[in-house]
């Protein structure tokens, strides 16, 4: 080890102190810190990303719980609003809304709740899952399938966003 005088312009005088030769001389300790921050920003900027799809599995097991009991109170409160209605549908603006349209929602054009059961989610984009059901009148017509629930991250989580008529 070396030990070395640094002027310092903000104290008093010299500060006298002590530096590891590195490994490598190639690469200064300013170098490594900077590269060390540098991944660290990469690191948390991916995480979010890397556990969009987990997270998504566990807020649908919970989802789709709370549908299949009825559970509107649970459901309300993993929901977005304004939740987004189909075409000449009104919007479901506030909680309370949600509640008096519960069967509006899940129990109108589609069985939700009988859907549900067997519907695999569709990843649209990191940010957005969709799950599409057929018509309650025709429960197994998986081939025409066109009530869609919309899924999207948002800053406090996955929450449940809109319903649409693809057929419209």
């Amino acid at each position: 080890m070396k030990t070395i005088y640094r002027p310092n312009s903000y104290r008093f005088g010299n500060i006298k102190g002590t530096v590891k030769a590195s490994k490598f001389p190639f690469v200064s300790t300013g170098m490594i810190s900077t590269q060390t921050w540098l991944v660290g920003v990469l690191i948390l900027l991916l995480i979010p990303n890397a556990f969009a799809e987990s997270d998504f599995a566990a807020f649908w097991k919970k989802f789709k719980a709370a549908v299949t009991a009825a559970d509107k109170a649970a459901v309300a409160e993993i929901t977005k609003f304004p939740l987004s209605m189909p075409y000449l549908v009104k919007t479901v603006k506030t909680k309370e809304d949600f509640l008096r349209r519960y069967n509006e929602i899940f129990k109108g054009e589609a069985n939700a709740a009988q859907c549900f059961g067997s519907a695999e989610p569709h990843k649209e984009s990191d940010r957005r899952y969709e799950i599409y059901c057929p018509f309650k009148d025709t429960p197994n017509d998986w081939e025409n399938a066109p009530i869609r629930f919309i899924f999207e991250l948002t800053k406090s989580g996955w929450k449940f966003a809109g319903l649409d008529n693809i057929n419209e």
